[in-house]
């Protein structure tokens, strides 16, 4: 017996809607720029700060995603997040905090989850290196990156693309089992965007790479899903934005789209 639509949406598993964003702008972004630039080995951010997990936003970055906030602050109360998931890196919390504050959403109304799967790929013996620090220190590493692709490439200490995958499978799993029918924001990094395409859209490896490689993720852009009752047996996450900056530009906010990892060849 076919399920009528009512039907559909009752068993619904899935949020009504998932918000994947990038942080804003970071710290490292515009460091890595420079060197990149430059031409230096190492990316110099600030001789306190040690880890990637502490690395924070720009000034720039800050303002993007007050103008995100903005953007989630137009919706009716219906339409906004009641559940948000955020990387356990400060730009990705912080991101998640200054488009909750802007937004006007009170802490009451929204679950908030910080959860280390999020967390940024893992770079390993290759973290805080240019293009050509790796060709220069590590060139071993830097010809099997070549020969592997970053899709299955994994630097001593560090992570390949599909090791993300698959701690986001757990992820969706979590989606499924604890928020669904919720509207779900997902603040993160750029690998984990285009990996959570990758698993929704039910990629190939050269489906993928084919899309990083076009552009970029924007910082604080917006890819979002929304539940269709009509997909599918049980209904499923249909595709609606892809690095969606319209929120940055009607405030004027510059976009960028600098990368967090070396720029090597895609």
């Amino acid at each position: 017996m076919n399920q009528t639509f009512t039907e559909r949406r009752r068993g619904q598993k899935f949020p009504n809607v998932l918000w994947i964003v990038r942080h804003g702008e970071s710290a490292g972004n515009v460091a890595r720029e420079i060197a990149e630039a430059a031409g230096h080995v190492y990316i110099e951010i600030d001789g306190n700060i040690r880890r990637d997990v502490d690395v924070p936003l720009s000034g720039l970055g800050e303002e993007q995603a007050a103008s995100l906030g903005r953007w989630f602050g137009a919706m009716t109360k219906e339409e906004q997040p009641t559940v948000v998931l955020t990387s356990p890196y400060l730009r990705a919390c912080k991101t998640a905090h200054i488009v909750l504050e802007t937004a006007g959403i009170e802490k009451d109304d929204v679950s908030f989850f910080v959860d280390e799967r999020l967390r940024e790929k893992e770079f390993g013996i290759l973290d805080r290196l240019t293009t050509l620090g790796i060709r220069e220190r590590f060139p071993d590493q830097f010809e099997l990156r070549a020969a592997l692709g970053k899709f299955y490439h994994r630097p001593p200490g560090g992570e390949s693309w599909c090791d993300v995958i698959l701690r986001l499978r757990s992820i969706i799993d979590t989606l499924t089992r604890e928020h669904r029918q919720e509207n779900v924001l997902i603040v993160a990094h750029q690998v984990v965007v285009n990996c959570f395409r990758y698993l929704f859209e039910r990629m190939t490896e050269g489906e993928i790479l084919k899309v990083d490689k076009q552009a970029d993720v924007p910082n604080c852009s917006v890819t979002s899903y929304r539940f269709d009752p009509t997909l599918g047996r049980k209904g499923k996450l249909a595709l609606d934005l892809v690095n969606f900056v319209a929120p940055l530009e009607a405030t004027g906010t510059p976009v960028t789209t600098k990368p967090d990892m070396p720029v090597m060849p895609k």
